[in-house]
């Protein structure tokens, strides 16, 4: 029956795959953006690459992969730096850009089509990847499961990873359908006030993770 994974494993991981997409943070700041400008499937594109980069960082950790985990606390000054950086040009493109709101039903002769969305799935997933906070956390969070349940063989591994990558997409189905039930009452000067508001979120977490590391170089001088 090794074949079979413990079934404690299923909502484990579904509730751990909710936990880390929950918290308010940049990748949530973009994805809301993204489903209030284009509506469901924007934040559900924006959605898939944020649980793609949870995913990858799960299986790393659901198979006890401690030289990637060492490996980041090791590069973290390096890894945060670029996370920053990229954070920051990511806000400022945000606060500049024109805002615009997709209709839900594609205008007749329209350009936008699916295919206009999925440039965010590897943003969202370069920011998940590259945030030192969310890798260590998910590599902690693990670390602690076999506390309710033992993750034993290599199909509970990926079946917990699996889950994990379910409660994501979960959480963001819920998320950009309820933020498509009211983003028609939105006028273009309020979403521009909400792209320049979430641009500049993502500008403060960037140069807060920035700051973070220039603050401890100057205690070591």
């Amino acid at each position: 029956m090794d074949f079979l994974p413990n079934p404690l494993i299923i909502p484990v991981g579904i509730i751990i795959g909710i936990l880390v997409a929950a918290p308010v943070g940049p990748v949530n700041v973009l994805c809301i953006q993204r489903a209030i400008e284009r509506g469901f499937w924007g934040g559900i594109a924006a959605g898939l690459g944020a649980m793609l980069g949870d995913g990858l960082i799960a299986l790393c950790a659901a198979l006890g992969v401690g030289a990637i985990s060492g490996a980041v606390k090791d590069h973290r000054s390096v890894i945060q730096v670029v996370g920053g950086l990229v954070l920051v040009a990511f806000g400022l493109k945000l606060y500049f850009s024109q805002p615009r709101l997709v209709p839900v039903t594609p205008v007749p002769g329209s350009r936008e089509t699916l295919r206009d969305f999925v440039w965010d799935i590897p943003q969202t997933f370069l920011l998940t990847i590259t945030n030192p906070g969310a890798v260590l956390g998910l590599f902690a969070i693990f670390g602690g499961v076999s506390t309710f349940v033992e993750v034993e063989s290599y199909v509970d591994a990926l079946t917990i990873v699996a889950a994990v990558m379910g409660g994501s997409l979960a959480w963001w189905l819920a998320l950009s359908h309820l933020i498509s039930r009211f983003r028609h009452r939105l006028s273009l000067t309020r979403l521009q006030v909400i792209n320049q508001v979430a641009g500049l979120l993502l500008v403060g977490f960037g140069l807060l993770l920035i700051g973070e590391i220039v603050a401890k170089r100057l205690c070591l001088l």
